[in-house]
């Protein structure tokens, strides 16, 4: 079992990856390094922040090492697990590189790379659907014919998706790469629409992978590394990711944040509590030479990618990776956007959430985003199609404030005046409708919301009544197109007096 998770929120994973240099805790940020000059070397980035696996790019070995070949581990002098590209990245900006599928997949194997990456081609961001064929079925031939040259069975091997923004494309790709023998499938192409903070298809492109390729194999995202935007990520089934970002960010002097990026000229106030920024202040680092400015930053820029991988995790592990969606998707008007597109894959989100073995939490509702929650589906689908009505006359009240609703005085009133012969539901936002005797049950009461005036639970309880068949209902408060509505708890009473006088 070289990919084993030991646990679930929404589609994030904590899994263990097991390479032959040891083990890793998904989900997991690679640093990017480069092979031949570092702003910060790679035995640093294990020994001062805690980085086991890094990743590298095998075609620039090759360049400089095919003469000469070395173990990785000793070129970069990083004794953990390294991942190592094949130079797609280079054919996808140079449009060639010198080196075929078969030499590079046997020089990974030379240099003792532990995860290496078939020399795939990249769809790219802007080609046209004949271009995007080609780059998927290319990519396909190459992984088939990989089988022949792959002889190390201690290497774990990737195999890219590509198809770019042509989902159906995407979509064939990872139902033909899932056939193959992989154990890790990279994302491609996605650099150049993270660049463009287009992470609605982002979203389109993971959950259209995700959904065919084996669950049980990890998932990378290429070029993913902003804090911002890597809970997302991982709630829509990403385990891993590389990143330059850190150094990149650094040498044009750009500062992260969990919510976004800051020019470093620009603060007066460093608005973390990392080493770099407990040491120095914004005037100090302004005030060194560039290039010890350079290297502070990026070493800023790593704690905060790491403290959001950390901070992941936990919200994984407590059930709370929902909450921490809401905060980081609204620090950015296109992240938002991202957010609202999940409503699109919410099915495929609430089939990949697990019901059991989740801490019992309160859950938080803010406005319409929340309500798509995957809890708030999986009541509705369970209420319709495994609720059996104990009466067949039914009477809707709104829902209290009081928690739970059958203790709360309104539902003790109601219940004194109709006795046995109505059966009770609580209506509105978010559950839509809540049967009385369910109501102590979590998360029914178990919430807190700020959602006002919304009547989205409309439709919901007229499914509800439709489905349950009941024989009479009768709403208060509320108007439902051909249901008895009564405004007060007065105008049941005089209702059922009236009613029962005709009837005796």
């Amino acid at each position: 079992m070289y990919f084993e998770v030991k646990e679930r929120d929404l589609c994030g994973r904590i899994g263990i990856l097991r390479t032959r240099k040891g083990n890793i805790e998904t989900p997991y940020l690679m640093p990017v390094v480069n092979p031949i000059k570092n702003i910060i070397e790679p035995y640093e980035l294990k020994s001062e922040f805690g980085f086991d696996m890094i990743i590298t790019n095998s075609y620039i070995i090759w360049k400089h090492y095919k003469d000469n070949i070395k173990d990785v581990h000793e070129i970069t002098k990083f004794d953990g697990p390294i991942m190592t590209d094949s130079g797609a990245y280079q054919l996808l900006v140079y449009g060639d590189i010198e080196v075929s599928n078969e030499e590079i997949i046997e020089f990974q194997e030379k240099i003792k790379s532990d995860i290496g990456v078939i020399l795939d081609v990249p769809t790219g961001a802007h080609c046209n659907r004949e271009e995007a064929e080609y780059t998927v079925m290319e990519t396909i031939r190459r992984a088939k014919e990989s089988l022949s040259y792959r002889k190390d069975k201690e290497m774990l091997w990737a195999g890219p998706i590509q198809g770019g923004v042509y989902l159906d494309l995407l979509e064939y790709c990872a139902k033909e790469m899932g056939k193959i023998d992989f154990h890790i499938h990279p994302l491609g192409s996605p650099t150049q629409i993270l660049e463009e903070y287009n992470y609605s298809k982002i979203v389109d492109m993971i959950v259209t992978a995700k959904k065919v390729l084996p669950p049980e194999r990890a998932f990378h995202l290429f070029g993913a590394g902003h804090p911002m935007m890597l809970s997302l990520a991982v709630a829509l089934g990403c385990d891993l990711f590389d990143s330059a970002a850190y150094a990149l960010f650094a040498k044009d002097e750009r500062y992260m944040t969990q919510n976004g990026t800051m020019r470093i000229e620009e603060l007066k106030e460093l608005p973390c509590s990392c080493p770099i920024c407990n040491k120095y202040n914004a005037k100090e680092l302004m005030e060194m030479e560039k290039e010890n400015r350079e290297k502070l930053l990026a070493k800023h820029n790593l704690y905060r990618v790491r403290e959001e991988i950390k901070l992941i995790k936990e919200a994984i592990r407590e059930g709370t990776l929902w909450e921490l969606l809401e905060v980081r998707c609204r620090s950015h008007p296109r992240l938002y956007e991202a957010f609202k597109r999940l409503s699109l894959y919410i099915d495929y989100i609430e089939e990949n959430d697990p019901v059991i073995n989740k801490k019992i939490r309160g859950l938080f509702f803010y406005d319409e985003i929340s309500i798509m929650r995957p809890e708030i589906l999986r009541y509705k689908k369970r209420i319709i199609e495994r609720y059996t009505k104990p009466k067949d006359k039914l009477i809707l009240l709104p829902m209290p404030k009081e928690k739970p609703f059958n203790k709360s005085k309104i539902f003790k009133k109601i219940k004194k005046i109709v006795g046995d012969e109505y059966h009770i539901c609580f209506y509105g936002e978010p559950f839509g409708v809540v049967p009385s005797e369910l109501s102590e049950t979590y998360p029914l009461s178990q919430f807190e919301s700020a959602l006002n005036n919304m009547k989205s639970w409309k439709e919901f309880v007229m499914e509800f009544i439709k489905s349950k068949e009941y024989k009479e209902v009768i709403i208060i408060g509320e108007e439902l197109e051909g249901i008895k509505s009564l405004k007060s708890i007065k105008e049941l009473e005089e209702f059922l007096r009236c009613k029962n006088e005709n009837i005796s």
